[in-house]
This record gives structure tokens, C-alpha cells and sequence, in this order.
């Protein structure tokens, strides 16, 4: 499994069904203490695996309950068991570490990882930051489910993915547990620990929605965050049944991090870029991106262009521009960094957020949608979320998937200009 852009993330030799990480968090003096326990099956015969881990001491590591050597290299955490595990053995690895966790710094220059805030932390995990917080297979291709406890003085909150089942105090430090039942690629989990005003509602036929507000930005916030229960359902309308048992937000306060991200069930809002836009593309990959997830960094289309064409899609249903008329400013407009790569090949990794990613991504839906008509377009963008339901998928797969939807039609054209074509179509 090497990645085409991130040839250092995620390891081959083993697939992690689940993981179970215990943390304990002191803003004060940016103290993590951590123990991760990993469930996985192995794919072949191992004598020594690799996990992804950036920074942290590790204390120790046992496979199946007996003490395995180890060394680090880099972001490798290379463990050796005591006893050979054999292809297709489930094995348990427990790894105990403790130190302050980085802020990684990523090709584009954005920073993930651990990002100390005013009052706590936010783990963000897009596209290699996950190893800075936990060891891990650090890579979309290998999802798993999570149960993600965390331990931080009273009077803090520790917000994560999925559903809170239990929360008590003792001795002065309050601790969450937070399960995650659907499978989750590393780079959608979250920590959130701050002061945050918490508030649960219910969605479209009773599904939870949890959010956490930084105070200072509760005001602000609360007029958009109130339209989740009906996105979702605008949502579920367009795409199918939401993947996951609960959804939500977290708002921090505007410069904690530099971008909105779509961490599973809750995605991370900076209050500064909290607007019905950006909720509407947040939530709309909880389908596209987080349920239905690339298997390389280089399909980064599949998540940003779906998610950017839900935004299109959403001002068509709500009284602004039509899809088509999006479609045609951009393709006529003077923007030149639209034409700058193919949506399917990034030019490296530096450029998987860039906006041919988003903008032209979205424009080969639309292209798609002008060739088959409204009703087989969205049998299409359904049939796909629910096809690939929790599991991973590349281009390849999804252009099979839509000549296979409509089978009298000819996409040769929109694949070669507007997919995987360099610079500006001739027609729009």
C-alpha cells in the first residue's frame, strides 16, 4: 500500500478492525499519556509489522499480551512480537506512550496534528496528523471502528467522534468515552478539549446531533448550527440514508485551526468559517469522503468535488444560482488555477486541496449530470454512496460505476477532458 503522494503514510501486512485509545490531556503543560490497543487481522506472515507514530516516547509495546521489541525510525514505529503471527491471525497490539504531541506542518502548509488552543487542543487528522496523537495503520485504505476515551482536568470537555457513552470525575480530572460503531478512516478522528457549550437535538427520524460550541463564539454560531437537522434531511434526500448513528459540529474559535474539516459524525468548524456553505459541504462528507472513502490521497475528487457540488446542488434547491449557471461562470471566468491539473491527478502533494480538486471535480459531476439527465444522475450519486458504504474506492472505480448506471451513453469524452485531461475543456 504506498501511497502516490504520502509514500511514507500507512503500512502493508495487516488490516486494523479497531481501536481503543485511552488518553489523558493537561493543557497546562501539553502532557498527552496514551494507550492504544489495536485489533487487526494479518494479511500475511509477519515476524515484524510498522504503525505510524510523529514524536512521543513510547514506554512499551506487547502483542497478544507478551512484550515485543521495538524501534522507531522517523514516523515508523517498527514492532517485532515475541511470537510470529501467522496470515490471517487477529492480534492485539498495545502500545503506551506519553509526551507533548507536534503540530505537523503539511505539504501545502496547513497545520494538522495536535494544535494547542486557548483553553485546550484540537487533533485533526487530514491527511497524516492522526500519527501525531496515536499509532496507527495512517492511511484512508485501512478503516476501523474506534472507541476513543480522554481524560482532562474538571471543567474541561473532551469531544470526539460518534456517541459519548459514559463520563465521570474523580479526583479532580473528568473522563469521556466516546464509541465509534461505523468504520472510520484515521485522518476523520477528533479530539476536541476546551470549554465548549454543549448542546444535543435530533435530526431527521430521531438521529442525535451533538454539538460543542467554544462560549465565545456560541452567539455567532447558533443560527447556522441550527439548520444541521434540515441539511441532513435535504441531504438524505439527495444522497440516501446518512451512514452514521449521529452527526453534529464543533466550533473553536476562529485561527485554532486554519480550515473546517470534516472529522466523522462532527465535523471541526473554525466560528470564522461556520456558514450554511460550509456546513452543507462538511456534512455532505459524511457520505462522500467519510462512508465512502478514497483508497489514495490522489482520489481526493471523490471526497471534494461531491462535497463542493453539494454546495452547488443545495443554492440550486434554495433560491440561488442553478448548478448549470455555477458551472458556466466558472468554466468562462478568468480563475486559471481551475485549469492548473486534472482532478484525478493532483500535481503531488502539495495540491490535494487545491481547487481543480473541488471546483473541477464538482464540474465533472455536473457534466455527468448534463449527459444522463436529473433522474439517472441522482440513481448515480445514491447508488454510489450505498454501493460503497464504509468501504474505499478509487477513480477507477467510480467511472465503471457510472457507465455501468447507463450503459447507452458514451463518458469517453468527459473522462478524458474534464477528469483526467490537462488544462481548460474546449467546451464547456
Amino acid at each position: 500500500m504506498r501511497d502516490p503522494y504520502f509514500p511514507k503514510a500507512g503500512n502493508g501486512g495487516y488490516d486494523v478492525t479497531h481501536y481503543a485509545l485511552t488518553l489523558d490531556y493537561t493543557p497546562g503543560t501539553r502532557h498527552l499519556t496514551g494507550k492504544a490497543v489495536i485489533t487487526a487481522r494479518a494479511t500475511k506472515d509477519l515476524s515484524a509489522f510498522d504503525l505510524d507514530l510523529a514524536g512521543l516516547d513510547v514506554h512499551s509495546v506487547t502483542v497478544e499480551g507478551k512484550r515485543a521489541r521495538w524501534n522507531r525510525a522517523g514516523q515508523e514505529l517498527t514492532v517485532r512480537p515475541h511470537d510470529d503471527l501467522d496470515k490471517g491471525e487477529t492480534f492485539r497490539t498495545t502500545v503506551r506512550y506519553a509526551g507533548t504531541p507536534k503540530t505537523l506542518t503539511d505539504p501545502d502548509g496547513s497545520k494538522e496534528g495536535w494544535l494547542p488552543t486557548a483553553d485546550g487542543a484540537l487533533a485533526l487528522g487530514e491527511p497524516v496528523g492522526s500519527m501525531a496523537w496515536f499509532p496507527g495503520n495512517n492511511h484512508p485504505s485501512d478503516k476501523a471502528t474506534y472507541d476513543i476515551t480522554v481524560t482532562v482536568p474538571k471543567g474541561l470537555q473532551a469531544v470526539s467522534n460518534g456517541e459519548l457513552t459514559s463520563q465521570s470525575t474523580k479526583g479532580g480530572r473528568t473522563t469521556f468515552a466516546w464509541h465509534s460503531a461505523q468504520p472510520m478512516a484515521s485522518y476523520l478522528a477528533v479530539v476536541a478539549v476546551g470549554h465548549y457549550d454543549i448542546t444535543h437535538t435530533t435530526g431527521p427520524h430521531g438521529l442525535p446531533v451533538f454539538t460543542a460550541v467554544d462560549p465565545t463564539q456560541a452567539e455567532a454560531s447558533a443560527k447556522v448550527l441550527a439548520k444541521i437537522p434540515d441539511i441532513i434531511d435535504w441531504e438524505e434526500y439527495n444522497f440516501g440514508p446518512y451512514p452514521f448513528s449521529s452527526t453534529g459540529a464543533i466550533v473553536d474559535r476562529p485561527g485554532d485551526a486554519g480550515y473546517a474539516l470534516e472529522t466523522q459524525t462532527r465535523p471541526v468548524f473554525p466560528a470564522d468559517q461556520l456558514d450554511t456553505s460550509t456546513l452543507v459541504h462538511e456534512l455532505a462528507h459524511q457520505w462522500y469522503g467519510d462512508s465512502v472513502t478514497p483508497k489514495t490521497w490522489q482520489d481526493m475528487w471523490l471526497n471534494e468535488g461531491f462535497a463542493t457540488y453539494a454546495e452547488w446542488l443545495y443554492a440550486e434547491d434554495h433560491g440561488g444560482k442553478s448548478a448549470q449557471q455555477t458551472f458556466t461562470e466558472l468554466y468562462e471566468g478568468d480563475d486559471e488555477d481551475i485549469w492548473a491539473f486534472p482532478p484525478a491527478k493532483p500535481s503531488g502533494a502539495a495540491h490535494i486541496s487545491d481547487s481543480p480538486v473541488y471546483q473541477r471535480g464538482a464540474m465533472v459531476l455536473q457534466k455527468i449530470r448534463q449527459k444522463v439527465g436529473d433522474d439517472t444522475f441522482y440513481d448515480i450519486i445514491q447508488g454510489w454512496a450505498a454501493a460503497h458504504r464504509y468501504g474505499t474506492v478509487d477513480t477507477a472505480d467510480f467511472t465503471a460505476y457510472v457507465e455501468k448506471k447507463a450503459p447507452d451513453k458514451d463518458f469517453g469524452e468527459i473522462w478524458k477532458d474534464w477528469l483526467y485531461g490537462n488544462g481548460k475543456p474546449d467546451h464547456p
